[in-house]
């Protein structure tokens, strides 16, 4: 899971992030145009509006991520809750154009990407942007005037269907104008909130006999207890803040697997010499390994195949020897509910902590890598963060961001958060606190999201 990551990580140049392609370049350019107009500005262009795309990621029954909703900032979309079927119009295009500048298609690799429009958006041209195979489609009701009627509509999903599009209908016992459409449904999507057992085996009941080939998403989803709910329920695909959410974890010790890890970074840490470095990797065969598969692999072009653990440490480097054993921790013993995803999310945020530190000394982006990748160690490997942290021996730096919220590198974590919990005030503060300009912060989140999910595939 992790070859392309450790190729990365050992093999990357200490220079600056390599320059934006065309497509980052085209979605910072509608990042940086004017602020949002009102209803009753003259021009309602979406080249105009200024968003931010965020993204939640969608869970499938093995706990790995299976695709992503995604969304305008929630501020953007509170502010236009209650505006005309025309300026909803006008926000669609600008999501699937955000979509279309961020190489979705490159971006999602296998998994699936869930946007919601309005039922009258359907038959927009510049759907045909999209890739279809990876595109659910959810159509959303509105008051406005405007509305397909029920035989248009259906056509359009006809069409959109034949092209490869996915169709996503909302709980018909919530929104009834799309119970039609049930017949056609890829994917049936419920909120957590109201959703108790009569519920979910009524859903059940009409994906059985009026959507066989739907599958149930919940969205939504606040804690572990409401998902392994919902599992019971027979969903198929999962959503919420569940996914980061921490629990009482007191009782919890870390993994035998961590700990020797942990003693091998505490001996390096204390100027341990190679020699007893080596003899401490060699009372774990499957970490010894390990080590030898890696510095033999392919990425380090070696001229001839280390089979001695001293010559792999001294090859590697101390530096390089205690980066790839902080790695091992974050999956040596996180084989648990939500593990995978929450570790996806902890390189998202190291990866982009890294990219807007971009100018900053060699040593300090290494450091706000680790602080992204720690900064949810204790949900990876389900034990309270002061366990977790413990045989880390980390610098006073990394250590005061991720236990205490401050020093140095934690604006730039505090940014990272906020951009991927989709609060564009909350993004705007933290920015302004980092001294990073927000549409900066949300072109490098996506490049990381890209990143994150390339070196895990």
């Amino acid at each position: 899971m992790f070859k392309a990551f450790l190729a990365w990580l050992f093999g990357r140049t200490r220079t600056a992030p390599a320059a934006p392609t065309a497509d980052a370049e085209g979605f910072a350019q509608l990042n940086r145009n004017a602020p949002l107009r009102t209803e009753a500005s003259p021009d309602l262009s979406p080249d105009r509006l200024v968003t931010f795309l965020c993204r939640e990621a969608v869970l499938g029954r093995n706990q790995r991520i299976a695709g992503y909703q995604f969304m305008l900032q929630e501020g953007t979309r509170a502010r236009i809750r209650h505006s005309s079927r025309k300026v909803h119009h006008v926000y669609a295009e600008v999501l699937v154009r955000s979509l279309v500048n961020a190489d979705i298609g490159e971006l999602l690799g296998h998994r699936l990407a869930f946007i919601d429009v309005p039922d009258s958006f359907l038959s927009d041209p510049c759907l045909s942007l999209l890739p279809a195979k990876n595109l659910v489609l959810v159509p959303t009701a509105h008051a406005d005037p405007g509305a397909p009627d029920c035989d248009s509509l259906r056509a359009t999903i006809e069409a959109l269907r034949a092209r490869g599009f996915r169709l996503g209908v909302l709980d018909p016992d919530v929104v009834s104008e799309f119970a039609p459409l049930l017949p056609f449904a890829d994917f049936i999507i419920a909120h957590a909130q109201g959703l108790d057992a009569r519920h979910g085996l009524r859903l059940s009941n009409i994906a059985l006999e009026v959507a066989p080939n739907a599958r149930l998403v919940v969205r939504g989803l606040p804690s572990i207890d409401e998902f392994r709910f919902c599992y019971k329920l027979g969903a198929n695909l999962f959503q919420g803040p569940f996914i980061t959410s921490r629990e009482d974890w007191r009782e919890r010790e870390l993994g035998p697997n961590t700990v020797r890890i942990g003693t091998l970074i505490a001996r390096l840490r204390g100027d341990a010499d190679s020699r007893e470095l080596a003899e401490l990797l060699k009372q774990d065969a499957a970490l010894s390994l390990r080590l030898l598969r890696y510095i033999n692999s392919a990425a380090n072009a070696l001229p001839q195949r280390v089979s001695s653990i001293e010559n792999a440490i001294t090859l590697l480097g101390r530096e390089k020897l205690y980066r790839w054993l902080i790695l091992l921790v974050c999956s040596a013993d996180s084989h648990n509910e939500r593990g995978g995803a929450a570790l996806e999310t902890a390189l998202v945020r190291g990866r982009m902590m890294e990219l807007l530190g971009e100018g900053r000394a060699a040593a300090e982006r290494d450091s706000l890598f680790l602080v992204g990748l720690l900064s949810l160690i204790d949900v990876i490997l389900q034990v309270p963060l002061d366990k977790a942290l413990a045989p880390l021996a980390l610098s006073p730096d990394i250590d005061a961001a991720l236990r205490s919220s401050r020093g140095p590198l934690f604006p730039l974590l505090e940014l990272a958060i906020a951009c991927e919990r989709a609060d564009g005030e909350a993004m705007r503060t933290a920015a302004e606190r980092a001294g990073i300009e927000p549409g900066q912060a949300s072109e490098c989140h996506m490049q990381a999201l890209s990143w994150a999910m390339q070196v895990q595939d």
